[in-house]
C-alpha cells in the first residue's frame, strides 16, 4: 500500500546538504510536478543519463526527500515520487553548522537564479499566451514599512491564500494550466544603488 505524501517538510542538517547539488534540486521539482517517474524518464526529461539520475535519486531517498513508489514499479522498473510537496526552512535553522549554511546559502542562490530566468523566459515567450493568459500573468511590487513579525504574517496568509486557490481548483480543468506563483520580500536598501565611496585619501 502507498504511504501517504507529506505535505510540507522543514529539512533538516542532513537533508539540506543532499539537496544542494544541482541535478538533485531539479529531480525533486521534477517529481512534484509531474509525479512519479522512473530514473529513465527522468533523465530523458532533465537532459541527463539515467546512471547518474539513479545515483542522485538514491542520494534523495537516504534523506527523505524522494521515495520508491512500489504501487508503481514492475519488476526492475523502479518509480519514484516526491516525499512531499513543499519544502520549508529558515535561513538561521543552519547557523550553528557551516556546512549546512554554506548548502542553505547555495540553494537560496540556485532559487534566485532559477527565478530571474524564468521571468525573462517568460518575457520572450510571453506572445505565445492568449490575452487573457498574457494579463493574468506579470509581477508586480508594493513598498511598506512594518516590523518582522507583520511580514512573517504576510508570508503565511499569501501562502494560506495559494493553497486554498490550489485545493478549490479542478486541475483537470479544460482551461487549467501549470502556474508556478512566487512569493518575494526584499529589503528596499537592496535595490537602490550602493553609495558612493569616500574620496581615496590624499598624502601630503
Amino acid at each position: 500500500m502507498e504511504e501517504k505524501k507529506e505535505r510540507t517538510v522543514r529539512i533538516d542538517h542532513r537533508q539540506v546538504r543532499a539537496l544542494a547539488q544541482p541535478l538533485r534540486m531539479r529531480l525533486v521539482g521534477a517529481l512534484r510536478v509531474g509525479g512519479p517517474a522512473t530514473a529513465t524518464a527522468l533523465a530523458e526529461a532533465l537532459g541527463t543519463n539515467s546512471g547518474a539520475t539513479s545515483y542522485h535519486l538514491r542520494q534523495l531517498a537516504e534523506v527523505g526527500l524522494v521515495v520508491e513508489d512500489r504501487s508503481l514499479g514492475t519488476g526492475r522498473q523502479r518509480y519514484w515520487r516526491a516525499a512531499h510537496d513543499v519544502t520549508n526552512w529558515e535561513s538561521s535553522d543552519f547557523d550553528d553548522d557551516p556546512d549546512a549554511r554554506a548548502a542553505i546559502e547555495w540553494i537560496e542562490a540556485d532559487y534566485v537564479r532559477f527565478f530571474a530566468g524564468h521571468a525573462e523566459r517568460w518575457f520572450a515567450q510571453r506572445h505565445r499566451w492568449s490575452p487573457a493568459w498574457r494579463d493574468a500573468f506579470g509581477m508586480g511590487d508594493f513598498f511598506m514599512r512594518i516590523p518582522v513579525d507583520r511580514l512573517k504574517a504576510i508570508q503565511e496568509e499569501v501562502f494560506a491564500v495559494f493553497e486554498r486557490h490550489r485545493d478549490e481548483t479542478d486541475p483537470d480543468d479544460p482551461d487549467a494550466e501549470t502556474v508556478q506563483l512566487y512569493l518575494a520580500a526584499l529589503p528596499m536598501d537592496a535595490a537602490l544603488p550602493q553609495s558612493t565611496p569616500p574620496p581615496a585619501e590624499e598624502k601630503p
